[in-house]
């Protein structure tokens, strides 16, 4: 992958800018999933391997840690800002891509449990995306996060330095 030649501010302000885009399309896409889902109804998008249905998660990725919604903000804020710190340090144009893609999967999900009832800190995070197999419901920021973190692992394994 191309070495970047952004000075270190600039790809600080690339991560936030990939990050900022992507949690503005996750708040979108939730705003759309409240105005017209019904909480618990499913609706069949393509038969039965996609479907709508609007649920309300206080825990973290695939349902867990019920009841500690504050723990997962207090989490998803340091993570947040480690990855912008960290983010001067990106020489590479992938790994500048990831830490955007991963921020704003974070940020998304974050905005939820800072803004949502039952209050700050402790919002649950608006989830509205069912896929078969018993797997979670979920929404556009936890596939930010799943999708870069897959590609951050595979990468590691091919042998290339994070950063």
């Amino acid at each position: 992958m191309s070495e970047l030649t952004l000075k270190p501010a600039q790809r600080t302000v690339s991560v936030a800018a990939i990050a900022l885009a992507l949690v503005l399309v996750d708040q979108f896409t939730k705003w759309l999933a409240l105005e017209n889902l019904e909480p618990g109804r499913i609706v069949p998008v393509v038969g039965d391997l996609l479907a709508w249905r609007l649920t309300f998660n206080d825990s973290a990725g695939f349902s867990l840690g019920f009841g500690v919604t504050w723990f997962f903000t207090l989490l998803s804020t340091a993570a947040f800002l480690i990855l912008i710190l960290r983010a001067h340090k990106v020489h590479n144009t992938l790994w500048l891509i990831l830490a955007g893609v991963i921020g704003g999967g974070i940020v998304g999900n974050l905005v939820d449990r800072l803004t949502r009832e039952p209050g700050f800190a402790n919002g649950q995070v608006v989830d509205f995306i069912q896929i078969p197999f018993n797997f979670p419901i979920f929404n556009f920021a936890d596939i930010c996060i799943s999708v870069g973190m897959t590609l951050v692992a595979w990468r590691i394994m091919s042998g290339d330095k994070l950063g």
